[in-house]
């Protein structure tokens, strides 16, 4: 028997433990290779939630004028604003809602008016549309940026602005500032609301071109 038998060590070197500096340098390359694949996808991924997450909270806003002008049988609007201190203006971009009692009723520069006190524009609720809203672009037509339903659930003309009937539809676009549309060959899943005469309130993608595909605008 050897001495190195003897002394418990092995007659041939192992292979060193850890990684070289080569192998080292070859992974961080393939993570960065990982990494510069997916980030694209995280990217659009993002964008789309916030357009989503915008579309949603004007959504519920409108669903929260037309059922109060039900509830109090009387005419409710919505309008998108500029801010939501007296210095609000009527703003068809936003950021930020306002739900308020009576269609010739505007809330500009009275926004700051507690809402549910009664008094001032009457204000039901407001709020901003989301905090991924001043990222996301909207776009509201007519410009009025201001969307009213009387006692049954329908649009109802308003004046401050004047919104005569009958009532269009009105179609609220909401999009991502630099980044194209899928609609238009871009990444971005960009959203529409659309509420009709009817009152129905709906979100459509005007990527989608199926007749039967149920977010079809």
């Amino acid at each position: 028997m050897g001495p190195d038998r003897l002394h418990g060590r092995p007659g041939a070197a192992g292979p060193p433990g850890g990684f070289s500096l080569i192998e080292l340098l070859v992974g961080i390359s393939m993570l960065a290779v990982l990494l510069g694949l997916a980030l694209p996808s995280f990217s659009d991924w993002m964008r789309n939630n916030q357009v989503r997450s915008t579309a949603e909270t004007l959504r519920e806003g409108l669903q929260l004028a037309r059922s109060e002008a039900l509830k109090r049988n009387t005419r409710v609007r919505m309008q998108l604003v500029s801010t939501l201190d007296n210095s609000c203006a009527l703003s068809a971009s936003g950021p930020y809602w306002v739900v308020n009692i009576g269609s010739a009723v505007s809330p500009a520069g009275a926004c700051g008016a507690l809402a549910g006190s009664g008094t001032g524009p009457n204000i039901i609720q407001k709020g901003p549309m989301t905090a991924a809203s001043s990222k996301v672009s909207i776009a509201a037509l007519p410009a009025t940026a201001v969307v009213a339903f009387d006692a049954s659930g329908r649009l109802s003309p308003t004046l401050n602005p004047t919104v005569a009937a009958p009532v269009p539809k009105t179609q609220i676009d909401i999009q991502f500032p630099g980044s194209a549309c899928v609609v238009s060959s871009g990444t971005v899943r960009c959203l529409r609301l659309v509420v009709y005469p009817a009152g129905e309130v709906r979100m459509c993608d005007p990527a989608q071109t199926s007749a039967t595909d149920p977010t079809r605008c």
